[in-house]
């Protein structure tokens, strides 16, 4: 069904529903420039959302809650979703908005030089008309002329009165009159015949061409909206995958949450390492009042001997000052050593800290090692620089390295006095988790260790007797102290020592071990192990390298 056959008279009706048509496409156009400006405001206020409740944070404020990395997962997920909704935005600008807006211009400029073309076939047709009904109205006129020139001849022929030269006359007027009107006839008969001729192929050629180009446009109009309607879903389609990816990302998140891993969290954040005050003695202040035999009111028992009550048990000022536990906790000014803190939070801050000083120390001895590496390649091969270019850099790197090896030992003498006090109340970590916690880049290159040959063929120097320089008591004595002396350097084994005798310490080749006590002379240092044990070994037996500090004091 074509509109040329079935609308050949509805040239003003055709006229107006192409021009319907556009004004629908273009309606759809700004309904999608309005759905696509709510998705750039929605990804917008979704993106501002995340920044309100992500603010940047300092690596101290890393969330380490498994409900706080959850929900930061949750809104990293949520700005990846907001980037989603951008790319729908983005989609349906590029490819149904715009593309919409290119097409109607370009069915405007098809419509106009459609309905031209009418225009001017049926300007064409009422030309032909207008000719033929002027040929029409001439030969009919024409005729009436020749009819009333008839009339005179016969009324002048007839009429005996006459001259002969008025019948001669209007018989001449007759003929011209009959005459004019065949050629009237004739042109009229032509007009006419080229009038239907031009009317046939009007509404049977033009026309219907005409009409069936503005219906394959309108046509094509109806299959753009469709493609677009499709494209608008295709969109959205698209990103589904990944919007359902964020959405799995965030119940993933969900299930993350673990209350119990929080509640050990607390509990490594807030413990001091302190134990729980014991109970309080009776201190009786009646003992020196006199009873009498008869006085049967429960009196408290005199220690035996009229000994005195032990003030080791009285509330002593320590005990005062650990009440702060049980209410809120005075503020104290923050400290390099950290001897502000309790001592479970000193120790893992004081490890923290040892842990980056020695990435740091490992990172000025990668640096070092390279340099060192240049500059052998600059003394074999001159042309390639001056080996004497790279010396301050070693030497500034070298300092780096002596400053932070002072940080590192300052830092592990305050650990160990951690440790050790730690231990004496029965809370010291399992060797492992100490070992665990050593710093890093002992036997690293940067230490004296990477310069000592090869000692595994060697046999081990005469070790000298341990009862010459200590008695076992005078080493019980001085592993009795409370507080753990201050590491002053470290060593390394070059042999195995089985460390029988008392006050000996057991150690293995190659292993590492501080410092606590130079030798005196009578050969033997006194060391610690990394697990906190203490105890002498052979001077010969190790390879000692003391601290700066230690060796100028």
């Amino acid at each position: 069904m074509t509109w040329g056959t079935e609308l050949w008279d509805q040239f003003e009706n055709l006229d107006k529903h192409t021009q319907w048509g556009i004004d629908f496409l273009e309606r759809y156009s700004k309904f999608v420039k309005e759905r696509l400006e709510i998705e750039q405001t929605y990804a917008k206020q979704l993106r501002n959302l995340v920044k309100k409740y992500c603010p940047k944070r300092s690596k101290d404020d890393e969330p380490r809650f498994s409900s706080c990395v959850s929900f930061y997962s949750i809104l990293n997920e949520l700005n990846d979703y907001a980037g989603q909704r951008e790319v729908v935005a983005e989609e349906m600008g590029h490819k149904v908005y715009g593309e919409l807006m290119r097409y109607s211009q370009d069915l405007k400029s098809e419509r106009k030089q459609h309905l031209q073309e009418g225009r001017k076939a049926q300007q064409y047709l009422d030309q032909c008309w207008k000719q033929m009904d002027n040929s029409k109205k001439k030969f009919e006129r024409e005729c009436k002329e020749a009819e009333k020139s008839q009339i005179n001849y016969d009324r002048l022929d007839n009429d005996i009165n006459a001259t002969k030269s008025e019948v001669e006359k209007a018989k001449s007027q007759l003929y011209m009159r009959t005459h004019s009107a065949d050629e009237s006839k004739n042109e009229y008969a032509a007009q006419l015949q080229n009038f239907n001729g031009e009317q046939w192929k009007h509404f049977n050629v033009a026309i219907p061409q005409i009409f069936k180009n503005l219906q394959d446009m309108d046509e094509r109009r109806t299959v753009k909206l469709g493609e677009t309607y499709r494209s608008f879903a295709d969109v959205e389609r698209r990103v589904v995958p990944i919007i359902s990816k964020c959405l799995e990302g965030m119940v993933t998140a969900a299930k993350a949450v673990d209350q119990r891993k929080d509640s050990a969290i607390v509990v490594e954040s807030f413990k001091s390492g302190f134990e729980p005050p014991g109970d309080y003695p009776f201190e009786d202040y009646s003992q020196n009042l006199s009873r009498t035999g008869s006085d049967n009111t429960i009196s408290t028992p005199k220690n035996e001997g009229g000994v005195k009550p032990d003030p080791k048990h009285s509330i002593s000022k320590t005990a005062k000052n650990k009440l702060w536990l049980f209410g809120k906790k005075p503020k104290a000014p923050s400290l390099e050593d950290f001897s502000h803190l309790p001592p479970e939070q000193r120790r893992k801050r004081l490890q923290a800290r040892i842990d980056e000083l020695s990435k740091e120390l490992q990172k000025e001895v990668d640096q070092r090692d390279a340099l060192n590496k240049m500059k052998d390649v600059y003394e074999k091969n001159p042309q390639m620089g001056d080996p004497q270019s790279l010396q301050p850099k070693i030497s500034e790197t070298m300092c780096n390295m002596e400053k932070l090896r002072s940080e590192i030992h300052k830092n592990e003498s305050w650990l160990s006095e951690v440790e050790g006090k730690v231990s004496s109340r029965g809370d010291r970590r399992p060797s492992a988790d100490v070992n665990h916690h050593a710093p890093h880049g002992r036997e690293s290159p940067e230490g004296s260790y990477t310069d000592v040959p090869n000692q595994e063929h060697r046999s081990p120097p005469h070790q000298p007797d341990p009862r010459q320089a200590h008695q076992p008591d005078e080493f019980d004595d001085e592993f009795d102290d409370d507080d753990p002396l201050p590491v002053i350097g470290h060593c390394k084994a070059l042999y195995s020592f089985n460390g029988q005798n008392e006050g000996t310490l057991l150690m293995k080749e190659n292993e590492v071990l501080y410092i606590i006590e130079e030798d005196k002379g009578d050969g033997w240092t006194r060391a610690r192990k990394q697990s906190g044990e203490e105890g002498y070994v052979p001077t010969s037996y190790v390879e000692i390298a003391m601290e700066k500090n230690s060796k100028d004091s």
